[in-house]
């Protein structure tokens, strides 16, 4: 009896074993198999897949040219799934590892793309929160990477859409400092509004936010009482924007114009 019983719980014990063990059904894939069925993948959306593949590429093949490319795409599919932390882990170990590798424009681009926010995100929800907490690093992450892939390789496909996007970003970021401006003057602290507005017009020169920026040193400085200061930046105010809409609305004045979604 106890002979049946030992033979029963080595079998069970067995059966465990056997059924816990994950078929892989890549184990003998070359890497340019391995590399064709995570493009397959990724075309179909799946991004789960397609990492498994590119993983196992660089874990199996790490010195091949698949492995080079295997990079960038895992860095592509991880944004892709939302997994913006470990794209940018990605692109900065493809940057480490391959410094002259000829795909490093579409690296910069990628990295522009994964820190670029949307107007309609990056602006929503202004509340009674200071703005100054709010951190742009993101905006200045993506305008870096965009303006390092144009500087660096200004021939490329990808200079092109990377320039419009600069442009964005520099308003976007202007618009930024232009919030914290206005949570300072909304609460009295005019002399905070006015540098902070000043920051705006000497960085961001020729940005559209430097109308609200101007709109704002003008009306801190009345509020300090500062006559001078006022008109001087009144004049130039009322030179460059003599149409303003702030003159009759003030801080209401509609700003979509700076939004290139809307």
């Amino acid at each position: 009896m106890r002979v049946v019983i030992a033979l029963f719980a080595v079998l069970v014990i067995a059966g465990c074993g056997s059924t816990s063990t994950k078929y892989d059904k890549t184990t003998n894939w070359s890497a340019e198999q391995l590399y064709a069925d995570a493009k397959a993948e990724m075309s179909s959306g799946g991004w789960k897949e397609a990492r498994e593949r590119l993983t196992a590429i660089e874990s199996r093949y790490p010195f091949g040219v698949y492995a080079q490319q295997a990079l960038l795409e895992l860095a592509y599919v991880n944004w892709k799934d939302g997994e913006n932390e470990q794209a940018l882990a990605a692109i900065d170990r493809f940057q480490q590892l391959y410094p002259n590798h000829p795909g490093t424009d579409y690296a910069l681009y990628l990295k522009g793309l994964i820190n670029f926010t949307p107007a309609s995100a990056f602006m929503t929800n202004i509340t009674g929160q200071d703005p100054a907490e709010r951190d742009p690093k993101g905006l200045r992450a993506s305008y870096d990477a965009f303006n390092e892939l144009i500087k660096r390789y200004p021939e490329s496909k990808y200079s092109v859409d990377a320039e419009k996007r600069i442009a964005w970003l520099v308003n976007t970021i202007a618009m930024n400092e232009v919030h914290v401006a206005r949570y300072y003057y909304e609460r009295g602290a005019y002399v905070a509004a006015a540098n902070r507005a000043q920051t705006v017009i000497t960085d961001f020169e020729g940005a559209p936010a430097t109308e609200e920026a101007l709109y704002l040193m003008v009306s801190s400085y009345d509020k300090l009482g500062m006559t001078d200061l006022k008109n001087d930046a009144e004049r130039v105010y009322n030179k460059n924007f003599p149409d303003s809409t702030f003159k009759t609305q003030g801080l209401q004045a509609d700003r979509s114009w700076w939004n290139p979604f809307d």
